[in-house]
């Protein structure tokens, strides 16, 4: 017989699944009431990288999919309740004050710090801004900002005259500049004596332990650093069928331009050459143009510097090999190929006028989005600072703790299993390709400066004839080589 009292109790507690708004509109709720990834994360107890990824297209499930519908409809409740109040109060203004509003923008409000120019429009309704939080009515390259640094401050509405600095809660700065969050916590560090003390004072069990909780550990940090950012990031971003692996255990179609070159003659006699290694490249490379959202396609010719991504080109001729690396590394096969931005910035500033080493590029397509290059510029001064500090105080657990933070955190943000919490396998191999950029421009600075060079290898190996200390400075710094071996060719 059927048990028709259990199908009964199975379509009792059967339901279908809360409705989501679009992943749009469910960041625009969160950061029209000005709330951060991290504290609505916290609130529903997940991580702010989860919350990154609900709002660029996945969904959540089960119990956690009721909590953020929930919180999705009461930010919609609240919005609008506000949204009504203002109106009420935008109807007794006079129309006076609504165009002096429109008008107190400097005139150099439409540039970034570099000199470029940004975009910057009206915003029909006010939206908070990035710095400080408060109403603002334009916004610069998308994302809402008061142009008047007089506007920008803590206690909210626009003052007719500015305050002195100490009477405002918020530090105020330039357009295009973050604020810098005061007594940051030294996660690192607290790590580190922690795992010690875990170990009772073992270093090389604590050093184990710490490389690996290396990935969670980086992300957490990444999180921590973008506290107060001005840009959102998202973390599982739609990617094209270029970034995808061909196969299970393929590659997917970038080209990260990696150099393995070798000098095909050296002049006669006996030379000593020394191979120099350089120090920290994944951690210096983590300063590069990275894609914020999810990446938008375009053909032509056209390279626009305030996007990044990735780009089809047709590479141009290299006449250079017999004493300069080529620089979209070693490649036999003729025709275009998909490289980084880092690559391209690269072909596009030696083809120049400055360089003249060859024409530029030719561009078919690209994928991108709107970029910045100080993305991940906290997270890589916090590391950096810690690396510094672990090699002044012979700290070796601290040392081999960072770099296993930064080259897991970069090896693992593609395809892995290791780290759930970021999939941009577009910036990994940004990354890598800027490693690979910086080791050309080494290379370049060396022959430049009267040096032969011998050798480019990967990331960190150049080789090189003549007084390098006269070019680099030696250490064990990020912006310093060290003597990797010393060797002699030829016969004399």
């Amino acid at each position: 017989m059927t048990d028709f009292g259990a199908i009964d109790a199975l379509l009792a507690g059967a339901r279908k699944e809360v409705p989501l708004p679009s992943a749009e509109e469910r960041r625009t709720l969160r950061e029209e009431l000005n709330l951060s990834r991290a504290q609505l994360a916290q609130a529903l107890g997940v991580s702010p990288s989860t919350v990154g990824g609900w709002e660029s297209g996945r969904d959540p499930s089960g119990e956690v999919r009721e909590k953020y519908a929930y919180f999705l409809e009461g930010a919609r409740t609240k919005l609008a309740a506000e949204a009504a109040e203002e109106t009420s109060a935008e109807d007794s203004a006079s129309s006076e004050d609504d165009a002096d509003s429109q008008d107190d923008a400097p005139a150099d409000a439409g540039q970034t710090e570099d000199g470029r120019d940004d975009d910057v429009d009206v915003l029909a309704a006010p939206q908070p801004c990035v710095l400080c939080g408060e109403p603002a009515r334009h916004q610069v390259a998308g994302f809402p900002q008061h142009l008047d640094p007089a506007e920008c401050g803590s206690t909210g509405a626009a003052r007719s005259q500015p305050q002195p600095q100490s009477e405002r809660g918020v530090r105020v700065v330039p357009v295009g500049r973050r604020l810098q969050t005061a007594d940051s916590p030294d996660l690192i560090g607290t790590a580190v004596e922690s795992a010690l003390a875990e170990h009772s004072g073992d270093v090389e069990s604590a050093t184990e332990a710490l490389v690996k909780r290396a990935i969670p550990d980086a992300m957490a940090l990444l999180d921590h650093s973008r506290m107060g950012g001005r840009y959102d990031v998202v973390a599982h971003p739609w990617m094209p069928d270029v970034l995808r692996k061909q196969s299970s255990r393929g590659a997917d179609q970038i080209w990260e331009a990696r150099p393995k070159w070798s000098r095909s003659e050296l002049p006669a006699g006996k030379h000593e050459i020394t191979a120099l290694d350089v120090n920290g490249a994944y951690l210096s490379a983590l300063k590069t143009h990275l894609p914020l959202g999810q990446l938008e396609h375009s053909t032509g010719n056209h390279h626009d510097r305030r996007r990044a991504g990735i780009h089809l080109i047709t590479p141009p001729d290299w006449e250079h090999d017999a004493y300069l690396p080529n620089p979209i590394g070693s490649r036999d096969e003729p025709g275009p190929l998909w490289v980084t931005e880092s690559t391209l910035r690269l072909l596009l500033r030696i083809s120049g006028p400055k360089y003249g080493l060859c024409d530029p590029p030719e561009i078919h397509e690209s994928w991108t989005s709107g970029a910045t290059e100080g993305l991940l510029e906290k997270f890589r001064i916090a590391l950096k600072d810690a690396r510094d500090r672990a090699i002044a105080d012979n700290d070796d657990v601290t040392l081999e703790y960072v770099k296993a933070m930064y080259s897991k955190f970069v090896s693992t943000m593609g395809e892995s299993n290791y780290n759930r919490e970021l999939y941009r396998t577009d910036w990994m191999h940004l990354i890598r390709s800027q490693a690979f950029a910086n080791l050309w421009w080494k290379a370049h600075r060396a022959y430049d400066e009267g040096l032969m060079v011998v050798r480019a290898m990967g990331t960190d190996e150049l080789h090189v004839i003549g007084d390098w200390r006269a070019v680099f400075a030696e250490g064990r710094g990020v912006t310093e080589v060290k003597v990797k071996d010393v060797y002699t060719l030829g016969t004399g």
